[in-house]
């Protein structure tokens, strides 16, 4: 199945996880362009990292999630910051840095995904980590 036909029929929660599997791909190819020295490529897969990390903040509730909301915009605005930087730098460890932040998060919301009734509750789509 294409990636527009997965999104199209995907739930509010898988599209998070998709979103957050985007970040940590363009990551690994952007590291991948560091050691090859792709200074174009690297910024394309950075960019697009940082992109996606703003589509995870853009689609935080801010009305409903209270400090956990604050807590991780406060997070993802961090790891834009911390990408600007490695594409600065092409800096590989933060790069690293930015993956080790997001990967509990994507680990949270995958639980979310396979805990029992997941799809009844109103967190599993409604706040989008």
């Amino acid at each position: 199945m294409s990636t527009q036909a997965s999104v199209a029929y995907a739930s509010p929660h898988r599209l998070i996880q998709m979103l957050m599997e985007g970040a940590f791909e363009r990551i690994a190819v952007a590291k991948g362009c560091i050691q090859r020295q792709d200074i174009p490529g690297k910024g394309e897969q950075i960019g697009k990292a940082i992109d996606i990390i703003g589509g995870l903040r853009d689609g935080l509730n801010q009305d409903a999630g209270g400090e956990i909301v604050a807590n991780l915009d406060a997070l993802y605005d961090y790891m834009q910051r911390r990408l600007v930087e490695a594409n600065l730098r092409s800096d590989v460890a933060t790069l690293d840095e930015v993956a080790d932040l997001l990967r509990p998060i994507k680990e949270a919301w995958d639980a979310i995904g396979e805990a029992p009734n997941a799809k009844d509750s109103p967190t599993a789509t409604d706040a989008p980590a």
